[in-house]
């Protein structure tokens, strides 16, 4: 059933790619009362997003703000696939791969070709330009900004970016959508980062900067800005739990776009993504996550 601009009243939420934003995506959609298809091109992908997500229903359900929900009912609402042709009904497609325009070119193209005309794309990148990818596409009106936070089930509003094309009624019915999930919106214009990223990017930079430089030690950066500044979480915590990969593909898009310096990544971030250590979802990264939480920051007088 379609509203009388085409657009669909009730929704069938495909979500492409398992790694950590998908399987929040898909958790607080699923959890919302929508059917979703998670895709991805590993079995094993989507076996730990399986197990990831029962795990936080359990966990988040504690600390509150998510719809009641137990790990069975979440998971039977999710069917988990290899075959990205299994999206093809989908009213609403958000993509979660990783950063890198080349991949994203392919797999728009075919999602193009493949889902119903009515289906509206949301683009949950962390810093490309929507309408760059919105013209990999015939549907450039029905192409919007996604910009979830991590961790999805927890957080409150999502940042919604209008691309060039994309139409009032795609922005509507996002926002309809989301706030269905018991979540607000800020609608911001398409600019490489967004408000967000473009601003967070920099600062979690320049703390790694700091850290490179042996101005002060990762727990005592971080302890600064929580303590003095009010943050819930320190700027390298923050980036371990981004993905230091995505942190550096993100200042690598914002690099290329802006030709600003003040963009360039820091040594340290590429060095530690070089050796595999990306923040939380490895174990190691600007902290050691192996044994215990290092980013509690202890109250100090």
């Amino acid at each position: 059933m379609t509203t009388d601009r085409g657009l669909p009243v009730r929704e069938n939420i495909a979500v492409i790619g398992a790694g950590t934003m998908g399987i929040g995506v898909s958790h607080a959609f699923a959890a919302g009362g929508h059917h979703v298809t998670l895709v991805d091109i590993g079995k094993p992908a989507l076996d730990r997003a399986a197990e990831e997500i029962a795990r936080n229903v359990r966990l988040f359900g504690m600390v509150g703000g998510t719809p009641e929900s137990t790990p069975g009912a979440t998971l039977a609402a999710i069917t988990f696939s290899t075959e990205l042709a299994d999206v093809a009904d989908a009213d609403f497609v958000v993509e979660n791969i990783t950063e890198n325009f080349s991949l994203k070119q392919r797999v728009y193209r075919e999602l193009d070709e493949m889902c119903k005309p009515a289906a509206v794309f949301g683009v949950n990148t962390s810093a490309i330009p929507i309408t760059r990818i919105a013209g990999l596409t015939e549907r450039a009106d029905r192409v919007v900004g996604t910009h979830f936070m991590n961790p999805v089930p927890l957080k409150p509003l999502v940042e919604v970016i209008r691309g060039f094309h994309t139409s009032p009624e795609t922005i509507a019915f996002t926002r309809d959508l989301i706030s269905r999930l018991g979540k607000d919106t800020a609608v911001v214009e398409d600019s490489p980062g967004f408000v967000t990223n473009r601003a967070m990017m920099l600062m979690v930079n320049e703390a790694i900067c700091l850290l490179q430089e042996g101005v002060a030690p990762a727990a005592e950066i971080d302890r600064l800005f929580v303590q003095c500044f009010g943050h819930r979480m320190g700027p390298l915590a923050t980036a371990d739990l981004i993905g230091l990969d995505t942190v550096l593909y993100s200042l690598d898009v914002l690099l290329e776009n802006f030709n600003e310096p003040k963009y360039r990544p820091s040594l340290l971030l590429r060095k530690l993504v070089d050796a595999g250590h990306l923040g939380r979802k490895t174990g190691q990264g600007l902290f050691d996550y192996r044994t215990t939480d290092p980013t509690t920051v202890p109250e100090r007088n």
